[in-house]
């Protein structure tokens, strides 16, 4: 009979895991297009059969794909006997039912993928994939290049020599009441062996005191804050699809990652990171009224140049205030204290044509202090800050 197993398609179906959905089918809880089920090697079309349990008809899920960023001392399972928290509870906002591709110890951190794709997490566990992993490690003791290439080249353990590591040297930290030195590394491994990784601390002299895993197949948990999720884009996905063959096709109607208010995407952390670099950097020179005047419609006005008085309307001009730091100012720059003014405004009170004396408007870290272009720093406003961007909604 063609078809799936009835356990996969209640599994696919978000309803139970499937050791749970043969309970429910020997439990003759389970129809198929009307007749009651308990053979658990029964399959089905579930584009063509109605399959129902409890009376209510089943219906497939979409593939979801998700990166969650497990904390310390959380159990990468949906359950545990022994009633420790579980990734279930951090998950339980996905939109479908999903479950962890591979493990991560409970005293590990970092990124576990979780997905209701069974082929999805299967094709990257597989050992003939050699699916990369990577980690930052704090041992114990100061490793030196020898110790790293022991590392490198692979250790010998319990069950067998591991595979060739790629191993990076972050530094060396100082012990503490001479507890002695520790070092900290990054640590790329392609097989997933149990505990493999505080094993080879242990077969080489270095025992593990921190892990923490930074990426699994080349998706990074940054941007996210332990305990929080994301979507897999697009991207994403069709770069897992030519490197490992899964998934076997992208979904169509793929969560948007903006959705997920506890990430915030690469896109914008780079253009906080830029707006920065443009705060810092020198301001071009002063350019003339007439030069501005005659720009064309659309362009930027000079950064420095003068403008029309706002205060009167009239079509006389005066200096910028502000500035930045005192070599990169003009000569007819005048100083700009604290408050709301952003930049390029005239940092002055409403009704007074020139700032106010050292101390008498707050701003900037404490009252009186003199910024240096941006909205009031430590204290001051934030609206319009580039600091305080919450993005695009998409």
């Amino acid at each position: 009979m063609k078809g799936e197993r009835l356990q996969k398609i209640l599994a696919r179906g978000g309803l139970a895991s499937r050791r749970h959905a043969e309970e429910l089918i020997t439990a003759g809880r389970v129809r198929v297009n009307g007749r009651v089920v308990t053979e658990l090697g029964t399959r089905a079309d579930p584009r063509h059969d109605r399959v129902e349990v409890d009376g209510k008809r089943v219906v497939a899920e979409g593939f979801l794909y998700v990166i969650l960023h497990k904390p310390r001392g959380v159990v990468a399972t949906m359950s545990d006997p022994e009633g420790r928290p579980t990734v279930s509870s951090l998950l339980e906002n996905v939109g479908a039912r999903v479950v962890p591709v591979g493990r991560l110890d409970f005293a590990t951190s970092g990124a576990l993928l979780a997905t209701n794709d069974g082929m999805f997490a299967n094709g990257l566990l597989h050992p003939k994939k050699a699916v990369p992993k990577t980690y930052v490690v704090k041992v114990a003791g100061r490793m030196e290049t020898s110790d790293m290439d022991c590392w490198r080249e692979g250790l010998t353990l319990e069950d067998g020599k591991t595979l060739p590591a790629e191993v990076t040297f972050i530094r060396h930290e100082k012990g503490e009441s001479g507890s002695g030195d520790k070092t900290w590394f990054e640590l790329t491994i392609k097989e997933g062996r149990n505990q493999q990784i505080r094993r080879m601390g242990t077969a080489s002299g270095f025992p593990v005191m921190r892990l923490s895993r930074t990426a699994f197949a080349g998706i990074d948990t940054e941007g996210l804050r332990p305990g929080a999720f994301r979507y897999l884009t697009r991207q994403e996905l069709i770069g897992l699809k030519k490197a490992y063959g899964v998934p076997k096709s992208i979904p169509s109607d793929l969560p948007k990652e903006m959705e997920q208010p506890q990430y915030r995407p690469k896109t914008q952390r780079r253009s906080v990171a830029a707006a920065s670099e443009r705060s810092r950097a020198p301001r071009p020179e002063t350019a003339s009224p007439e030069a501005s005047s005659t720009a064309g419609r659309g362009a930027r006005r000079p950064t420095g140049g003068r403008r029309p008085d706002a205060q009167t309307g009239s079509e006389g001009v005066q200096p910028r205030y502000g500035m930045g730091s005192p070599g990169r100012r003009p000569a007819d720059t005048r100083e700009e204290y604290g408050g709301r003014s952003g930049r390029g405004s005239s940092g002055t009170r409403a009704g007074q044509s020139t700032p106010p004396p050292r101390g008498a408007v707050g701003g900037g870290r404490s009252s009186g202090t003199r910024t240096t272009g941006s909205s009031g720093g430590v204290g001051g406003s934030t609206e319009g800050s580039y600091r305080m961007s919450k993005g695009r909604k998409r």
